[in-house]
Formats: structure tokens, C-alpha cells, sequence
């Protein structure tokens, strides 16, 4: 599986951005999906997972919320719209897939995804 993040960038505080992230290689509707971030002098930290049937999102206290995350099967693309932006937001932002990934305790790990992509710088400062 091949994964491509985009659309990180640079917003002021309380701004907007809408990540994606494309798969391909394998059929989507078989991965779990999620998003963490890498800040800097920091280790990865979950942000947000949707299970491989899209009917389970789960999210990170800090960002309940301001952030939504969904799965498009028929575009094999995962979104994750940010809002409400906050300086402590600034990270590197990393999609993972999890073969038939369900559940909240094994997709906020990132030792249980398969695969990641590249990451997409977020900066949000004013």
C-alpha cells in the first residue's frame, strides 16, 4: 500500500486546513485509517482513526471537537478536517493504514499500522 498526504500548510490561529490522504495498492475498505502527528522534540502522537468500515471514529482529547476525520472508499482517501486551529497544532502530520483496523486501543498506536505516508507539515501561527 502506497500512502500520499497532502494539504498541509501554513494558517493563523483559529484557521482551517483539510488533509488527505490517498491509498493505493490495496483495497481501502479493508484498512483502518489514522492520522498522528510529530511535533518538534516530540514523539508520534495519535490524532484521529476512523475503523476500516468507516463506522467508528475515534479522536485525541486535544482536538474533540475541532477536528473530524472521514474515509472515502470510493476515492480510497482519508480527510481530516482541522478547525479551530492552535499554535500547539504545528506538527508534522503522518496518515497510517491498519489492516482491518476496528477498534479505538489498536488504532490509536501507531506500532499497529502496516503502512504510513510521508507526512505534511502543518504550521499555525500568527
Amino acid at each position: 500500500v502506497q500512502l500520499q498526504a497532502s494539504g498541509g500548510g501554513s494558517v493563523q490561529p483559529g484557521g482551517s486546513l483539510t488533509l488527505s490522504c490517498a491509498a493505493s495498492g490495496r483495497i481501502f475498505n479493508n484498512l483502518g485509517m489514522g492520522w498522528f502527528r510529530e511535533a518538534p522534540g516530540k514523539e508520534r502522537e495519535f490524532v484521529s482513526a476512523v475503523s476500516y468500515s468507516g463506522g467508528s471514529t475515534y479522536y485525541a482529547d486535544s482536538v474533540k471537537g475541532r477536528f473530524a476525520i472521514s474515509k472515502d472508499d470510493a476515492k480510497n482517501t482519508v480527510y481530516l478536517q482541522m478547525n479551530s486551529l492552535k499554535p500547539e497544532d504545528t506538527a508534522v502530520y503522518y496518515c497510517g493504514a491498519d489492516k482491518l483496523g476496528a477498534r479505538y486501543y489498536t488504532l490509536k498506536e501507531a506500532n499497529n499500522y502496516d503502512y504510513w505516508g510521508q507526512g505534511t507539515l502543518v504550521t499555525v501561527s500568527s
